[in-house]
């Protein structure tokens, strides 16, 4: 990116804001490559759901459907969509690139499926391995706000590097072991970076409206 930038004098104060025009070579490369790890996730966490629904089929000795084991919503995060929003008054089609973040757009938006078009789009906010997690819905503030942009997780309040410089990942087993959350990793070093003081309190994100508070018995994360 940094050539392209170079090249088409474009100027950013960050360089981790690093982009290059839609038409050239570099950005159609880029959304291809983009298109390309988003059908890969979409893979991934379909073969984790079916894997999940035949462990509880042959646990309870009983089909998914019957379990109601049925997957509400799925979503990609960290990706860019062709989308119309309005800036300055006027409509127009932007290439919107959440990263960090989802999408959630409000109620009667003609982009997310009929189902929802009363609630809004559903958000799925991923709390921290000690707090609840929480379905949320899309508002019309937020459409005009933030582009109908919320976070998708937590938001982390100690970087990966910080959370293992200064946590001990034997005080965060014990302080989850005593909340009756167990945990099974590779490496028990590497819970540090997903403890759940490395991450800020979800509830105070804002944007999105509340509607489902969930506390999980069992993750799956791969």
């Amino acid at each position: 990116m940094e050539k392209a930038m170079k090249r088409d004098n474009i100027n950013v104060n960050d360089r981790q804001l690093g982009c290059a025009r839609i038409n050239s070579p570099e950005d159609q490369n880029y959304l291809k490559g983009m298109a390309a790890a988003a059908n890969y996730a979409w893979v991934n966490r379909s073969s984790m759901t079916f894997l999940c629904r035949q462990a509880f089929a042959k646990m309870f000795d009983s089909t998914p459907d019957d379990l109601d084991m049925f997957m509400i919503y799925d979503v990609s995060l960290n990706i860019a969509k062709v989308e119309e929003h309005f800036v300055d008054g006027k409509q127009k089609t932007l290439l919107v690139h959440r990263k960090g973040s989802t999408r959630a757009f409000p109620p009667h938006h003609p982009l997310i499926p009929v189902d929802y078009q009363l609630t809004g789009q559903p958000v799925l906010i991923g709390g921290t391995m000690g707090t609840c997690s929480y379905l949320l819905t899309g508002t019309q503030q937020g459409m005009e706000e933030t582009y109908g942009t919320t976070c998708h997780g937590a938001g982390r309040a100690l970087s990966r590097a910080k959370s293992r410089r200064n946590l001990d990942y034997t005080e965060v087993l014990s302080a989850l072991e005593e909340k009756g959350i167990s945990i099974r990793v590779a490496s028990p070093k590497l819970v540090m970076e997903e403890a759940p003081e490395s991450y800020k309190k979800c509830h105070l994100a804002g944007i999105s409206r509340k509607a489902i508070k969930l506390r999980p018995i069992a993750v799956i994360k791969g």
